[in-house]
Parts: C-alpha cells; sequence; structure tokens
C-alpha cells in the first residue's frame, strides 16, 4: 500500500483551499482513537473533513457518503477528553487560514476562537501525517503553547520531541516527515485528488475492518457450534440406552417369579423370543415384584427421557442450521455494514441497528425490482416487511442462501427471462455459488410463513416450483 506523501498532501490543499479558507467548524467527532471527523460549512455547503492517523492509514479527505460507509464510522456514546476540548475551543469559530510548512507532511488549521472569559484568541491545529508519529495538536499560536493533543507523548516514547497541553509546539526533526514519493504516484493526470484519497483509502480501511470482524465472528461461531455439536454427541449417546432393555428385563421377572428365589444378585431365566439363557440382574435388597417394578420405572424414565432428548435434538439442531447460516453470510460479506448487522444479531453490539438501516442489496433487474437479502437479519426484514403477497420468492434449495424477492408492481407479470435472473441471483447468493447445478426454489411470496418463535429469517413454504441454475 502506498503511503499518504508530501505531494499529495499539497495537491490536495491546493484543490480545496478556497473552501478551507472562511469555513465555520460546525461539528467535531472522534469515531476511534485514531479518527476525527470535523464538519465544515462554506459557500452554504457542508463537507466532512476526515483525519485518521493510523501507523498504516494516515491520511485526510473530504469524506463521501460512500466512504464513510465503507470506513463505518461510528461516534461513541462518550466522546474522547480530545475531542470535547477540541468542541470546546474550535467549535462554531472560523478558518482563517491554512499552511503546509514547505517539505513536511503537515497541514495546518489557523483559527480564530475565543477562551473560557470571551477573549479572542488565535488557534492552530496541526494535523502531522508522519507514519507512527502521526498525531493532531492543538496549540495557541500567540503563546505557541499546546492545548492538548491526539496521543500525548512523553518522554518514554521520544526523547526528542514530547507531546502534550503546557509544553510548547516545535515541528517534528526534518529528517522524520519528509517523504517525496508515495500515493501520488498512482494518481492520474487531472484526477479529481479528493475523490482518488477517499476512495483508495475507504477500500483499504474496508479491506481491514471486514477481516478484522469476519475473524472476529468466525470465532464466535466457530465456538457456540462447538458448544452445539458436543450436546448433540452427548445425546447421541444416551440415545444408545435402550429403553426396550428395561422392559424386557421386567417382563422376565415377571414371566419367571415362580421358581426362583427374592434377594438374589441375579436369575438366569429363558429368553423365549430369541433363544437361549437371559441372566438378568437384580437389587439383592429388593424381592422379584419389587425388581420387575424398578426395571418398569427405568423404563418408563428412559421414554420420558427420550421424547425430551428429541425435542432438545431438534432445537439443537435448528440452531446449528442456524449458525451455519450465519457463517455462510460472514464469508460471503464484502462491506463491514453487513458485517456488523451479524454481530448485531448475535447480540456482540450494545445498541442493534435499526432495521431501516439495513445494508439490503436492491437492484433492478429490466422493469422489475429485486432484493437480495446478505444476512439472516436481512432475510427476515425481506420477509416481514418489504414482501407483498403477489411478489415472488427464491432461494436456493436445501442450502444457506440469502432470499431474493421478486417484486411485482401492478400490471406486471411474471415471465421465465426474470424467473431466471432471479434464480440465478438465488444461486451467486448461497452456498452453492461455485457449484455446476445448483436447484432454486421459488413461489408466491403469500406461500412462504415464518413459524412463532423461528430463527431471524427461517420460513417454512408450499407451492414451490424449481429451476436448475447451471
Amino acid at each position: 500500500m502506498k503511503n499518504f506523501d508530501y505531494i499529495i498532501l499539497n495537491k490536495f490543499i491546493k484543490e480545496n483551499e478556497k473552501f478551507f479558507t472562511g469555513a465555520v467548524i460546525r461539528k467535531v467527532m472522534q469515531p476511534s482513537r485514531q479518527e476525527l471527523v470535523i464538519v465544515l460549512r462554506n459557500f452554504g455547503e457542508n463537507r466532512k473533513f476526515y483525519i485518521n492517523i493510523n501507523p498504516q492509514l494516515f491520511h485526510i479527505c473530504f469524506m463521501t457518503q460512500r466512504g464513510e460507509e465503507l470506513r463505518g464510522i461510528k461516534n461513541p456514546k462518550k466522546p474522547p477528553m480530545f475531542c470535547m476540548l477540541l468542541r470546546k475551543y474550535i467549535e462554531n469559530s472560523r478558518i482563517v487560514k491554512i499552511n503546509q510548512p514547505e517539505g513536511e507532511r503537515i497541514f495546518e488549521f489557523y483559527i480564530n476562537s475565543t477562551d473560557e472569559v470571551g477573549d479572542e484568541i488565535y488557534l492552530c491545529l496541526a494535523i502531522e501525517l508522519m507514519g507512527k508519529h502521526s498525531n493532531v495538536i492543538l496549540y495557541n499560536y500567540d503563546t505557541n503553547m499546546i492545548l492538548g493533543c491526539m496521543h500525548n507523548v512523553g518522554v518514554e516514547k521520544s526523547r526528542e520531541r514530547e507531546l502534550y497541553g503546557g509544553l510548547p509546539y516545535i515541528y517534528p526533526p526534518k529528517n522524520r516527515v519528509k517523504s517525496f514519493s508515495g500515493l501520488s504516484e498512482e494518481l492520474k493526470n487531472n484526477e479529481p485528488v479528493n475523490e482518488f484519497i477517499d476512495s483508495y483509502y475507504s477500500e483499504k480501511q474496508n479491506e481491514d475492518k471486514v477481516r478484522a470482524l469476519k475473524q472476529s465472528l468466525t470465532v464466535k461461531i466457530n465456538s457456540s457450534l462447538k458448544k452445539i455439536n458436543n450436546t448433540l454427541k452427548k445425546l447421541e449417546l444416551q440415545k444408545k440406552t435402550d429403553k426396550e432393555y428395561y422392559k424386557k428385563c421386567g417382563d422376565l421377572i415377571n414371566a419367571n417369579l415362580y421358581g426362583q428365589k427374592d434377594y438374589v444378585d441375579y436369575i438366569d431365566v429363558e429368553d423365549f423370543e430369541v433363544g437361549g439363557i437371559v441372566r438378568v440382574n437384580l437389587d439383592k435388597t429388593k424381592t422379584l415384584v419389587e425388581n420387575a417394578c424398578r426395571y418398569y420405572k427405568l423404563y418408563n424414565k428412559a421414554k420420558v427421557s427420550m421424547q425430551k432428548q428429541m425435542e432438545l435434538s431438534k432445537g439443537l439442531g435448528e440452531e446449528k442450521q442456524y449458525l451455519e447460516d450465519m457463517m455462510f453470510f460472514v464469508e460471503s460479506a464484502r462491506e463491514v455494514k453487513d458485517l456488523e448487522e451479524i454481530l448485531s444479531e448475535i447480540g456482540v453490539e450494545e445498541e442493534k441497528e435499526k432495521v431501516s438501516k439495513l445494508n439490503i442489496d436492491e437492484r433492478m433487474i429490466g422493469e422489475y425490482k429485486v432484493f437480495v437479502g446478505k444476512n439472516n437479519r436481512q432475510n427476515d426484514y425481506i420477509v416481514s416487511k418489504i414482501g407483498r403477497k403477489n411478489d415472488y420468492w427464491f432461494h436456493a434449495k436445501n442450502m444457506s442462501g440469502g432470499h431474493v424477492l421478486l417484486r411485482l408492481e401492478s400490471g406486471q407479470m411474471i415471465n421465465d427471462k426474470i424467473v431466471y435472473e432471479c434464480a440465478k441471483l438465488a444461486k451467486m447468493n448461497s452456498a452453492g455459488k461455485i457449484s455446476s447445478k445448483v436447484g432454486v426454489i421459488y413461489t408466491k411470496f403469500k406461500n412462504i410463513k415464518k413459524p412463532p418463535k423461528a430463527n431471524l429469517g427461517y420460513v417454512i413454504y408450499k407451492g414451490e416450483e424449481e429451476i436448475i441454475i447451471d
């Protein structure tokens, strides 16, 4: 990955100098320890100025809506101290000048503001883009004293340059910040600089976050699957306990009450069903009749236990399928937002996303509108909120996948071409997307139903037809 260099910073400043100069700082947000978002207003327009000081992804740009989605920007409930400091000193203030020191990857805002008693002060917000030394520093230009830093740097971190409130601000050593090659080499002639920066880094950030979220979700889901599989194995072992054996022992004792003694360890009797002599173990503290009753009680207990085990196995089997579906959606996800929806689905997020914000794939195929679910939450939303009785529902047969909903507006009729296109979508959004042939079922939306208390996205259906997609 190319680094954000002096040249690209210089070109970005020249491209946006007119907007920066005279802009009012309307809002300051700090989504994470290494990110700042400053809303600027000028010429009747609001723009989100994004600052990232991650050692591998350090850059600045005006963030587009698409760039914000790819970065997965979320503001914490409680803003960090540096964010509150910036809000105190620079919100609703005006940028009077911007500057880039010669040869430096430093971008400076000069701001007219006021202090606690209302006196006018002249501040500078210095954005230093220097790899692992990247930082954002607010200092009083008149006194040259630092008011606060995004990252405080003490003597234990740097013997050359300490940075924290109350110290004088000095520029970093020259040999550390010079860089005259990097991302600028990728920039094409006449290409808008901001669009290039925003697109390049938002894609990289999305890839990194997607990778990290996938790893985290995979660990959590595999842990749950392991517990379910272990429980199912234990239930299988318990099923092997033959309840009919207890009943047979009771029957054999009752059939041989005469000629046998009470209070013995065992009796040897003839098994008339299979032939031969069978030994039945007894409790020698009990009579034969009492031992027969004991075996019948064990039989009844085993029978009830078996029914409960079957119910439990069924529930665990459904939960296992649900988690396997979730794992498929994790592996298929390409955007942070889709993975965050899965995080909220399994209760990792403190606050679940509102369904209105789900990142459902909505597209047009010719004149037809089609919705595609990319996780269980989206599938459930399609079923519960979007589908109409005359729409058509598609899904890959007997495998994990997304619901595909074909919207039929008034006057629209289904035809072979649109059925084939929707079935292809269902295959491409299923576990069988690389298989040579996959069966896809489809039916009218009114023929599908979500059972009570079913997992997200689970439905039952009737009146389905099947199409094979190569």
